[in-house]
């Protein structure tokens, strides 16, 4: 028996039916299936033939995180996730600074799974088991919490660190990490929320107050997380500046208030540690600049890079099959996955021109250290400017051939920055 499958149905918000018939619904649907190709998403048209799970059903997915290869159904164990997604997207919490009386952002605040953050982790590709691991850390740090490991005879604070340069996915991993983990823990957890802090903002504003407005953020936070049914992924962006603002203050470039407050909210992380349903998400673009107090605080602590090659050409072609999905490049073509190019060692021929090419732009992209947000916009760029007037849609080869233009004027257009700034 291969590892179990995860399969995860988004159920219509209109669907009144419950999980288990859901769920019956979709295994009679896939038990038409000899094999399952992990990383799959089957939409409502896929279903059309089928009335009552096309009545019930938004879309089922392949989970690719246990499996990368296809998998025989009669041998591969099930495990589904019948959920559905909340649509009303962010809502802010403000707090009010008493010395000024200004209204203050204190985070932003998504009920999970959210619409929003639906296909997120799917869009996100790193070559190497940077998802992989961040989930099964935090799934087996709630199952230590859940069979009560005594965390100080075996360390779990419950916090993950990305740190990496700007572009590069971090925020978005670990929004696609709580909605993964709402989705994952739904039977033990039925209510998720994600709460995104942004520390610069925190540091850059909240001297006058110093750490009473923490404690007071974190006092809301709390009591979120006293429901012991609701999973709460705390967010912190840009923690860097806890340590900018713990070095300014020694220094005496600032108050003295702001080291009180880096060190309220120190204290308030580790309360939530306590809370066997919180989890802390810290991201910082300034790999070396992190607080040490807080490095220390850290689990899992993961630098995430550029995108080499393979990340490079696999973003890429999602991006092309997305468009053609979508009928903005036609006809409907092939694109090959790397593997494929490997196995026939990179061979030319009509059919794989436009991969070929596809994989010359990745590499060259990745040579150039382009973060993986510039990747995602190259293909608007080529369409826009590469490819004369629409319409009609361009074919998939002279689309390729605009991304390479797209891609040689955002490397120029990025140089005479540089030029600019070092002119400054």
């Amino acid at each position: 028996m291969n590892s179990p499958l995860h399969v995860e149905v988004v159920q219509k918000r209109k669907s009144r039916a419950n999980k288990d018939y859901v769920k019956e619904m979709v295994h009679s649907y896939l038990s038409n299936f000899a094999c399952l190709s992990p990383g799959t998403t089957m939409v409502e048209s896929d279903f059309k033939e089928f009335n009552e799970l096309h009545e019930h059903v938004q879309s089922v997915t392949l989970c690719e995180v246990e499996h990368n290869i296809e998998v025989q159904m009669r041998n591969t164990e099930l495990v589904y996730h019948i959920y559905k997604l909340d649509s009303f997207g962010v809502e802010t919490d403000t707090m009010t600074d008493n010395a000024s009386g200004e209204e203050l952002t204190a985070a932003d605040v998504w009920t999970l799974p959210s619409e929003e953050f639906f296909g997120l982790w799917e869009s996100l590709i790193y070559d190497s088991k940077l998802k992989e691991d961040i989930l099964r850390f935090a799934e087996t740090a709630f199952e230590f919490a859940d069979r009560g490991v005594n965390p100080t005879i075996v360390g779990c604070n419950r916090v993950v660190l990305l740190h990496g340069p700007p572009g590069t996915g971090k925020t978005s991993l670990c929004r696609a990490l709580a909605q993964k983990l709402a989705i994952r823990l739904g039977d033990k957890f039925p209510r998720a929320r994600l709460l995104e802090i942004n520390a610069h903002g925190l540091f850059s504003k909240w001297f006058s107050e110093s750490g009473k407005l923490v404690s007071r953020l974190f006092d809301s936070i709390r009591e979120i997380v006293e429901d012991r049914r609701l999973l709460a992924c705390v967010l912190v962006d840009e923690v860097e500046s806890l340590a900018h603002a713990r070095r300014s203050a020694l220094a005496g470039l600032e108050p003295s208030d702001s080291i009180r407050a880096v060190n309220a909210i120190l204290t308030q992380l580790d309360r939530l540690r306590r809370h066997p349903n919180a989890l802390v998400l810290a991201t910082s673009n300034v790999t070396g600049a992190i607080d040490v107090a807080f490095v220390d605080r850290a689990d899992v602590k993961r630098l995430v890079g550029p995108p080499t090659a393979r990340a490079a050409y696999e973003i890429l072609r999602g991006c092309c099959d997305e468009l053609m999905a979508r009928g903005v490049v036609a006809p409907r073509e092939r694109v090959f996955a790397l593997r494929v190019l490997e196995g026939s060692r990179f061979a030319e021929s009509d059919t794989a021109r436009a991969s070929l090419r596809l994989w010359a732009a990745a590499q060259q992209a990745a040579a150039a250290r382009l973060s993986a947000r510039a990747l995602r916009r190259l293909p608007l760029l080529a369409r826009a400017l590469h490819c004369g007037a629409a319409p009609p849609p361009p074919p998939l080869l002279r689309f390729v051939d605009a991304l390479h233009a797209a891609l040689r004027h955002h490397l120029a257009d990025t140089a005479d920055l540089v030029d600019g700034e070092q002119a400054l």
